[in-house]
């Protein structure tokens, strides 16, 4: 639900490493959706909450560079101390995961991977070896050829996690990644998600509606 503008969010304010928002404001027709400061540390989650159309979403799009013109919006966003709110969505170097897995239907499971691999890694077989490398981390080894319409949920979100962190994201933007799993795979995919963030060294961004997500995320929570 749309509302009117409410005193900024605390946070912790920071531009040497992280992901800083600062003084974020979305507004639509003159209602202010999103109004926000915080910083997210290398490797920690920050969760936002919130009903549907509280602005989750929109604030996801405004820092990843695709938001809707029919928005209006103001405030800076940082990422490891260099302000990128002005950069093309491509040069911004997001990793984004969706509820929607996305996986190119006319690529293998592999050719998805490859997809993401930097160009400067040009030499083929090194590319394949990475993606393989990538397969066998999440325990889908030998899975590189099939088709990725053969294979479970719980297996296309793992590739699907491979695929954006292949891309060498510097940050997560995660909407409701884990919302059409049940729940036994939920847990265990958004453990892996948290794990691979930390483990990299990536602040994560998690919107979503339900409190277990949250929880498991184990950083700050803040509502919308």
């Amino acid at each position: 639900m749309m509302r009117p503008c409410a005193p900024t969010i605390a946070g912790t304010h920071a531009a040497a490493t992280g992901l800083v928002l600062d003084a974020v404001s979305i507004s639509l027709g003159g209602t202010c959706l999103v109004d926000l400061t915080c910083t997210i540390t290398p490797g920690d989650v920050v969760t936002i909450v919130g009903e549907s159309g509280s602005g989750k979403s929109t604030l996801l799009a405004y820092i990843g560079g695709f938001l809707d013109p029919i928005f209006s919006a103001s405030g800076r966003i940082l990422l490891n101390g260099t302000e990128i709110t002005a950069l093309p969505a491509r040069e911004r170097r997001l990793g984004l995961m969706f509820q929607d897995d996305l996986l190119f239907p006319h690529l293998s499971v592999r050719g998805n991977l490859l997809f993401a691999i930097p160009s400067d890694v040009a030499r083929r077989r090194d590319r394949v070896a990475i993606a393989e490398a990538a397969l066998e981390d999440v325990g889908l080894a030998g899975f590189g050829s099939r088709d990725p319409a053969t294979l479970s949920g719980g297996q296309r979100s793992r590739v699907a996690l491979m695929r954006t962190l292949l891309s060498k994201p510097r940050a997560l933007l995660l909407d409701e990644p884990f919302s059409k799993l049940d729940p036994e795979r939920r847990g265990r995919i958004r453990e892996l998600v948290f794990e691979k963030a930390r483990r990299e060294g990536l602040p994560v961004l998690l919107v979503t509606h339900d409190e277990s997500d949250a929880e498991a995320a184990g950083g700050p929570i803040l509502s919308l």
